[in-house]
């Protein structure tokens, strides 16, 4: 439309870089990968897709080299994929600190790459606005430093029954204290007694205040999707991730959070199963934990700092309002 009418347009790309330069680089990855399937090859580890050093073949958005590559979806994905770099400019809801040779490898290839998030840091929601209606502030205020599991899949995404029951039975058999977000009708898929066995170190809501409990000290752990504005909220917080992914760019955001940015770590399997569970939780909240809080918190100072006064950011923001207003 845009081209049509002959004026400048700008895509806004509300995910990680890293996810904009698998679509950019489609061709390049069908080409070397091939397009009948990945059935038998998820496994595979590829080297050379420019800006990535390397990333689980398995862990690729659909729609790239696995799924039905002729859905009108998956096509729109491939002409996004060879339009995008055509806008005057592509601000993604990023910081370059975070992926330094992806973000050198797109401004080679593209004019205008600006990271000019976290949007959640640059633009948060009005605290005025958030009512904590089910106590979970008050609730954390009586638990331990880092020693509680936030389970929140937001509404698009939630685990089927059998590893909702999973999870239940993991927490209840390790007695980890948590905060689980989730809406009452996914309730009925709790083991019998769940809630009245772990009340007295477990809360069920079916929403939460999410910024202000990530931020709460007694947070340890969220377990959530791998979306992106999930991973970024962790980032801001300083909390380690347990991901479970589904679709889209979920899969490749929790590649990138255990392999590359080491913050978290995926469910084994990438599902859940009740020793998974467990075994997620110990490594994350007992194991690892000094090394994942050390590490997230790294990228918390980087990514605060990106949005400070003088931050890449705020700079990078800076120009993009001198390209619109010169449009």
């Amino acid at each position: 439309m845009a081209e049509e009418f002959n004026v400048s347009w700008i895509p806004v790309w509300t995910s990680a870089a890293g996810s904009l330069s698998v679509h950019v680089d489609t061709d390049v990855i069908r080409q070397n990968v091939g397009i009948q399937g990945i059935d038998g090859r998820e496994d595979e580890v590829l080297n050379f897709i420019p800006g990535i050093s390397e990333v689980r073949l398995g862990n690729l958005p659909g729609g790239i080299v696995s799924g039905d590559l002729k859905s009108p979806f998956s096509m729109m994905l491939h002409k996004m994929g060879k339009t995008i770099g055509k806008g005057k400019a592509i601000p993604i809801n990023s910081f370059e600190e975070l992926d330094p040779q992806m973000v050198q490898y797109l401004k080679s290839k593209f004019n205008n790459i600006l990271n000019v998030g976290p949007f959640n840091l640059t633009s948060p929601p009005p605290l005025a606005n958030v009512v904590d209606k089910y106590d979970c502030i008050e609730w954390l205020n009586n638990q331990e430093p880092n020693s509680v599991a936030y389970i929140g899949f937001g509404t698009v995404a939630t685990p089927p029954p059998n590893e909702l029951k999973a999870m239940a039975q993991a927490l209840e058999e390790k007695k980890i204290p948590f905060i689980w977000s989730i809406k009452e009708n996914f309730m009925s898929h709790f083991p019998q007694g769940f809630l009245e066995n772990t009340s007295e170190y477990g809360k069920v809501v079916p929403w939460v205040p999410q910024v202000q409990v990530l931020e709460h000290s007694a947070i340890g752990v969220f377990i959530n999707h791998s979306g992106w504005n999930s991973v970024l909220e962790s980032i801001a917080s300083g909390v380690p991730i347990i991901c479970r992914p589904f679709f889209g760019d979920h899969h490749l955001n929790a590649w990138m959070v255990e392999k590359v940015w080491k913050i978290g770590v995926k469910i084994e399997g990438g599902v859940f199963t009740k020793s998974g569970t467990i075994d997620a939780l110990d490594l994350v909240l007992s194991k690892n934990r000094v090394e994942l809080k050390e590490q997230i918190g790294m990228y918390k100072e980087l990514a605060l700092k990106a949005v400070g006064t003088s931050g890449s950011s705020t700079q990078n923001f800076n120009k993009l309002v001198e390209i619109i207003t010169s449009c």
